[in-house]
């Protein structure tokens, strides 16, 4: 699997590796959206990664989609992340946090104010929350005005800021899996008749606007962009999918971004025609069919070998093997992960997986 252990560049970055550690919310921040001295040990673990992307981190209140979540939106969680970077720096490692404004993906229980969350138009998920006490039905969300996507906007740009404050390498915009931006981009959960819903073009404005407002305040060579063409997470439905992401790379691809990343939906044609349309670094997350659920070693060396992917991106496998790419050198074996302790809780199923003698 000599592929996967090519240096590449990324923007400002240079990996080591074409391995990539997927984002992966572990729900495992404290009070107030810090995380802790045992996320720094989860990260460190991992920082052989050619690039570590964090955990969904919310850039603003309202961003917030789950619960135990880390932020990026005041002083506290900035300093709380610094030694995460610190950790994995000190280790050789590269690490990107993700901005994941969740949108309708949400519930007042969140909010201090007890308001509803927002999204693009007023349709509910279908999906639930859960918390302690049981789980809660998503509500319908408050449509969005163009002063509250203008805002939305902004707290991406501040929090990217905060991000390199907090000593990361730069950030991704998480565009994908049903939150907000895709929420925008999707024809079943936008059905806004202003500038911001109708066509392609005006469905990937907000998405934009964002990759813009974030470029300018950090440079877009310390920016990724996630997208997963044709998901159905969260209940977000694209009818458009060729056209719509087309719109969508075209209008991405002048900014200079450090790489694109698809969370592959188990539909290769689809990442193909992606691929032949950005111009630059492409993080692929492989699942060629849809029986490709979680993702193998393998997968990624055929995508390198196919031309798909110019680096490519694990997520269970990285959880449950902190030293992946020892592993893969050596043909296994690999630790299984524990889905029982993926979600919040201590040590256990976060940094006790062994690494190889």
């Amino acid at each position: 699997m000599q592929e996967l252990f090519e240096p590449l560049s990324a923007g400002k970055l240079e990996l080591p590796n074409r391995l990539v550690m997927a984002p992966m919310t572990r729900s495992r921040a404290v009070e107030d959206g810090k995380v802790t001295e045992l996320t720094a040990e989860y990260y460190r673990q991992r920082a052989t990664a050619g690039l570590i992307i964090t955990e969904a981190v919310q850039p603003s209140v309202k961003g917030q989609g789950y619960i135990w979540t880390p932020g990026l939106h005041t002083a506290d969680q900035v300093a709380a992340w610094q030694p995460v970077t610190d950790a994995v720096h000190a280790e050789g490692g590269r690490i990107f946090a993700q901005l994941m404004h969740a949108g309708r993906v949400g519930h007042p229980v969140l909010y201090a104010d007890g308001g509803l969350p927002h999204g693009p138009s007023p349709i509910a998920s279908g999906e639930r929350l859960f918390t302690p006490d049981g789980m809660l039905d998503h509500p319908v969300p408050r449509e969005m005005t163009v002063d509250d996507i203008a805002q939305a906007v902004a707290d991406f740009a501040i929090a990217a800021r905060n991000a390199i404050d907090a000593g990361f390498d730069g950030i991704e915009i998480h565009g994908a899996n049903g939150y907000l931006i895709q929420q925008f981009l999707g024809d079943g959960s936008n059905t806004r008749t202003d500038a911001y819903g109708g066509p392609p073009e005006n469905r990937i404005r907000f998405g934009v606007e964002v990759a813009r407002a974030v470029s300018d305040a950090i440079g877009p060579d310390r920016v990724g962009f996630r997208v997963s063409p044709g998901g159905n997470a969260n209940g977000v439905t694209e009818s458009d999918v060729p056209e719509l992401y087309s719109a969508l790379v075209a209008a991405l691809a002048p900014l200079g971004l450090a790489y694109l990343h698809i969370m592959e939906a188990g539909d290769r044609a689809t990442t193909r025609r992606v691929r032949a349309e950005w111009p630059g670094t492409l993080i692929l997350n492989p699942h060629p069919t849809p029986e490709s659920f979680p993702s193998r070693p393998e997968y990624g060396v055929e995508a390198l070998r196919d031309g798909v992917a110019d680096a490519v991106a694990f997520g269970e496998i990285w959880l449950a093997n902190p030293d992946l790419p020892a592993r893969i050198r050596a043909g296994g074996p690999y630790n299984e992960a524990n889905p029982a302790t993926f979600y919040g809780g201590d040590h256990r199923g976060y940094t006790d997986y062994p690494a190889l003698d």
